[in-house]
């Protein structure tokens, strides 16, 4: 089973992990927003539409690849402040090397491949989060 959900509405982890697809091995990634640089609020924007159609496409590599039972991404959108969950990730399979591995990849590919668009306040000052040369670099260890 593959669910993608992008939603303004906080992610509650005993209630994902509730709905994750359990067999034999779970993995999971909670994404929080840090307060690095004195950032006081992220604002995550995305195209509706476009984003879930990415993120269900990197599931469906990743369900073949390693012969998933579930793989579940839930994304925050909107307005968010340190601490709050940005991204959670579940994927689930018969051992538990394809369940970490399938984790790791849709995290590190969705940084790069779904369409969100992030600001940063820093007080009274807004300013573009630009793609991070790290987030490549992990994303191309992942050939698609």
């Amino acid at each position: 089973m593959i669910r993608v959900v992008v939603t303004s509405a906080p992610i509650v982890l005993a209630d994902e992990l509730a709905m994750a697809e359990q067999s034999g091995a779970l993995a999971t990634f909670t994404g929080m927003v840090r307060a690095d640089d004195g950032v006081t609020e992220l604002m995550l924007e995305h195209y509706p539409g476009a984003t879930e159609r990415a993120l269900e496409a990197l599931a469906r590599v990743a369900f073949q690849r390693w012969s998933l039972s579930g793989a579940t991404i839930v994304h925050r959108v909107g307005s968010m402040v340190p601490g709050d969950r940005i991204v959670f990730v579940a994927t689930s399979a018969a051992h538990r090397a394809a369940a970490l591995e399938a984790c790791a990849f849709l995290i590190d590919r969705l940084k790069t491949d779904a369409p969100f668009w992030k600001r940063e306040r820093l007080g009274d000052r807004h300013r573009w989060v630009e793609p991070r040369k790290s987030d490549d670099a992990s994303a191309a260890k992942w050939q698609l």
